[in-house]
């Protein structure tokens, strides 16, 4: 069986990391796998040929793209030949839409949704053209497949065809998110943080959705509290370069607040982590965030977006989207619980993840999503 997957690009995402961690779960062993990023390799391109699995870039920008993209999307669907072919996110789906029509065997479509849709005035004019074309084309997939319950809800109540939805959610790899004290105490003395601190974690993209604002109004209210706290934040363009994020730091605080921007060992991070703040106002789907926190038994604080509610399940604090107070209550409640429970909670934390959300688990839903197309293609498929 022959997989294509389309993204709009392969910089350091959620939804980049979880195609790139289903095709190192298992997808590009068990399948022939190609992938068309419609920008470049990014991040995560290279990770992806590093499991054997080829990445054609198709160079689009901002603007109207090149006659030559199109023909290039041309010429790779003809050679590799799919049975599938998959999008990932809006304008993956369209140009995988798009892709279907290149293709010489029929293959099945699926379009893939990892965005909540709260609101429209949240999203530029760009990308809400792109949604109502998504909205549009969405009786022609095999199968709409969407990563959490909330974004299936708001999206069929927003027009998308409800005949062939489904959701699977993201897969954690309960192996690489782990809890390590070594790892702990290594990444701690890394940053300068004492190995009693008590450490608040944010792990996202500088993006108005994270909401940094409210995670650093909220964190540095507790640390400005009790000295004794440190604040970490990862991900890309968060540095102190950033205005939004240096104007809001206090002057009291500004040596206990680590800005790391990219990084590639999140895993470890985790581990040096206390309690998880995902404070994003509006589309995420699936939190991969809340999943690999909880896995490495770092209990969250969560607002109320998306399945995050859903995926903490009772293990954790879940705040409406604005409320700042809430979430300073939150992290204080977590911070304040004695060893003794905050080893109970680890374990918790942990179990509610191995037991609903691993990798594994998204694989094999993903494989049986596969073979059940493949058979409705007319094709036979065999395991051998």
């Amino acid at each position: 069986m022959k997989l294509l997957h389309v993204i709009n690009c392969l910089s350091t995402g959620g939804a980049e990391r979880a195609l790139c961690n289903l095709l190192q779960g298992g997808l590009a062993k068990n399948f022939e796998c190609h992938v068309i990023s419609m920008r470049d390799k990014g991040t995560i391109g290279p990770l992806i040929m590093d499991l054997g699995v080829p990445v054609t870039t198709l160079g689009m920008r901002g603007g109207v793209p090149p006659i030559s993209s199109f023909s290039k999307l041309r010429r790779v669907v003809r050679q590799f030949s799919p049975n599938i072919i998959q999008g990932w996110m809006y304008q993956g789906n369209l140009v995988a839409t798009l892709a279907r029509r290149f293709s010489i065997n029929n293959p099945s479509l699926i379009c893939g949704v990892r965005h909540s849709l709260y609101d429209l005035r949240h999203e530029k004019f760009i990308a809400r053209q792109i949604l109502r074309a998504n909205r549009y084309f969405s009786t022609s997939p095999d199968s709409i497949l969407y990563n959490s319950h909330v974004s299936l809800k708001q999206h069929e109540a927003f027009g998308f065809s409800s005949g062939s939805s489904q959701v699977i959610s993201n897969g954690i790899d309960v192996d690489k998110f782990n809890f390590a004290q070594a790892t702990r105490d290594r990444v701690r003395t890394e940053l300068g943080i004492p190995a009693d601190a008590k450490v608040i974690g944010h792990v996202g993209r500088l993006h108005p959705m994270k909401n940094h604002p409210l995670f650093l109004s909220a964190a540095t209210d507790v640390a400005c509290s009790d000295t004794n706290v440190h604040i970490i934040l990862s991900g890309r363009g968060v540095s102190i370069e950033s205005k939004i994020l240096s104007e809001q730091i206090p002057s009291q605080t500004r040596g206990r607040v680590h800005l790391l921007g990219d990084r590639s060992d999140v895993p470890m991070l985790m581990c040096a982590v206390d309690v998880l703040v995902s404070s994003s106002s509006y589309g995420e789907g699936f939190p991969n965030v809340i999943g690999e926190a909880m896995a490495t038994g770092v209990p969250s604080v969560a607002t109320d977006v998306g399945d995050s509610a859903v995926i903490i399940g009772g293990e954790g604090v879940v705040t409406s989207s604005q409320d700042k107070n809430a979430i300073v209550a939150g992290i204080e409640k977590i911070l304040k619980v004695s060893v003794e429970k905050r080893n109970v909670m680890r374990k918790k934390t942990r179990l509610r993840i191995v037991s609903n959300y691993t990798l594994d688990t998204a694989v094999q839903n993903y494989t049986t999503l596969y073979k059940n197309l493949y058979r409705n293609n007319d094709i036979e498929y065999s395991d051998d």
